[in-house]
């Protein structure tokens, strides 16, 4: 699949960032065998398979989710791949790993501290490209409105406490925004404001690619239930054929990136246009 992205990506002109999510321990051994892959790769003179890897260890120590990250971060770095790592805990479940969000509780444990993500910093970005998810409230998926609060102005706070305990300028931190599926305009405004180059949305896309074929089978409902109209005898095929409403589905995923491109203030800033 990865050859076929950057096969794409070369003949159409674009940039593509290729990044796996959501690796916990058990899945560790398939993130390493990706770097068998872009090893090979760069030995041969050509791009690293990914761009980046995620080692989701969040449920775990931070101690224990440090030391897996430190020990395969300078391999990553040596190929010219990001890690991304998680600290804290975002709600709900993404590709089969989560945490309960339960009614009528604080879920206090859904912010991460400032002072975790300094000595994530100081453990990690010495020894290669590292990126933070931190908590603030997130969740995956959607959720009725009350059970958390976004707080964006946490990742302010890490991004001050760092700078002020290292030395650096202002926003050391590569912020990734979990869970932004749902998240109100503003919060993320704020969020992107405090650092955040990343947001996943994968629910929202999931949706709009479900609503976009839903609304195409309301609008033609006969098409998806006999093959000729049994009044008209008129044929239905162009209708039902899946290239057709797999095509509405796509468009709809546009519809709702174009959407996202303008939320993070990212439209019309790809590198490849500057090429």
């Amino acid at each position: 699949m990865a050859h076929h992205v950057h096969l794409l990506a070369k003949e159409y002109g674009i940039c593509v960032i290729l990044h796996t999510d959501h690796a916990d321990r058990k899945l560790i051994p398939w993130v390493e065998g990706l770097l068998d892959l872009s090893e090979a790769e760069v030995a041969a003179g050509r791009p690293p398979l990914f761009s980046s890897h995620m080692l989701d260890l969040s449920a775990e120590p931070l101690e224990d989710n440090l030391a897996e990250c430190a020990r395969l971060l300078p391999r990553m770095a040596s190929l010219g791949i990001s890690l991304e790592i998680e600290l804290g805990v975002t709600g709900g479940e993404e590709d089969g790993i989560g945490h309960d969000l339960e009614d009528h509780e604080d879920n206090a444990h859904l912010y991460t501290q400032p002072e975790d993500v300094l000595v994530a910093w100081n453990r990690l970005s010495p020894l290669g490209h590292v990126t933070i998810a931190a908590s603030f409230g997130n969740v995956h998926g959607v959720y009725k409105p009350g059970n958390v609060q976004l707080r964006p102005e946490i990742l302010l706070h890490s991004q001050e406490h760092v700078a002020e305990k290292t030395g650096h300028g202002p926003k050391p931190l590569a912020l990734v925004f979990h869970g932004g599926s749902g998240s109100e305009k503003d919060k993320i405004t704020a969020a992107v404001s405090y650092g955040v180059f990343k947001m996943n949305i994968d629910t929202d896309v999931q949706f709009a690619f479900a609503n976009g074929i839903g609304q195409y089978v309301l609008e033609n409902p006969k098409a998806f239930l006999h093959q000729i109209d049994p009044e008209t005898d008129v044929p239905y095929k162009k209708i039902y054929d899946p290239r057709k409403w797999l095509r509405v589905g796509e468009k709809s995923i546009v519809d709702r990136l174009e959407e996202a491109f303008a939320d993070l203030g990212s439209r019309g800033r790809s590198i490849a246009m500057k090429g």
